[in-house]
């Protein structure tokens, strides 16, 4: 899977490095999957469809109903046709420096940022709707009035979140600020219960492949593929034990492609098939 450099490939102009940026982004398909860098923090106004994506210590789906505010990074996202033929999301890309100043202009305490989101959900409601109208008109003006437009519109949308969610979304605005990174063990161990791949994990640590086993091991003293496994296997065995699940239910959830693999992996650990825990 190639890596995706947004907003870049949207930008017909190569040379430009604009600090405020919108894209619609359309597709027919009915499940993509990508491995994106994101080079600017993101609002993804999500119009028709299902919306999945993973950071490197969480994961978050949204549908319709509801947009995203998305830090800078590396993402896994994957894209889900609903009931309609198409699905469709409108991209509102801002740079540091548009948000630093309107931190600067609108906020005046930093305050503490206790836990460190890479995303931020909006719930969509008529202003959300008119707004986006808005952004679709503005769409067509010339050039030269396209990035003092874009201004405005920006901070007409942070204005109203600011307004809508208070000193929350204050907190999250000023955590996109802080450069931190994750702990390599931090984002290993929120994809346990994950179906991701190896490989969509290193990408998430940012790592290659080769890099990533290297230093999973000398972290964890075992190779991530059977250390994966048997986490993995452990919480389905925790779930089916529930009793409201069944093995045809979950094998997909826990990264394998087919109940018979998932049989034989559960029986080779635990002596037993899943299925005779529903007995």
């Amino acid at each position: 899977m190639p890596i995706e450099n947004i907003p870049e490939i949207y930008i017909k102009n190569k040379k430009e490095n604009p600090d405020l940026f919108v894209y619609d982004f359309k597709m027919t398909n009915d499940v993509v999957k990508s491995k994106v860098n994101l080079d600017m923090n993101m609002f993804s106004f999500l119009q028709v469809g299902k919306k999945q994506v993973h950071f490197a210590g969480t994961s978050v789906v949204v549908n319709k109903d509801q947009s995203l505010l998305l830090k800078k990074g590396n993402w896994l996202w994957t894209e889900l046709l609903d009931t309609e033929a198409i699905y469709y999301c409108k991209l509102f890309f801002f740079s540091e420096r548009k948000l630093q100043e309107f931190l600067d202009k609108h906020t005046t305490n930093e305050g503490i940022v206790k836990e460190e989101k890479p995303f931020f959900i909006i719930r969509n409601d008529a202003y959300i709707t008119s707004y986006l109208n808005s952004l679709s008109t503005i769409s067509e003006a010339p050039k030269v009035f396209m990035d003092n437009l874009l201004s405005v519109k920006f901070e007409e949308l942070m204005l109203y979140l600011l307004q809508k969610y208070g000193s929350a979304f204050e907190l999250y605005l000023h955590s996109l600020i802080i450069k931190e990174t994750s702990p390599f063990k931090k984002i290993v161990e929120s994809k346990i219960h994950s179906n991701l791949k190896l490989e969509e994990i290193s990408f998430l640590c940012n790592m290659s492949l080769s890099t990533f086993k290297r230093h999973f091991i000398s972290e964890y003293k075992t190779s991530p593929g059977k250390w994966l496994q048997d986490k993995r296997l452990q919480k389905a065995k925790e779930t089916l034990e529930h009793g409201a699940l069944k093995p045809s239910d979950i094998y997909l959830d826990f990264g394998y492609n087919n109940l018979s693999n998932f049989s034989i992996a559960f029986k080779n650990k635990f002596g037993y098939s899943p299925s005779e825990i529903a007995l």
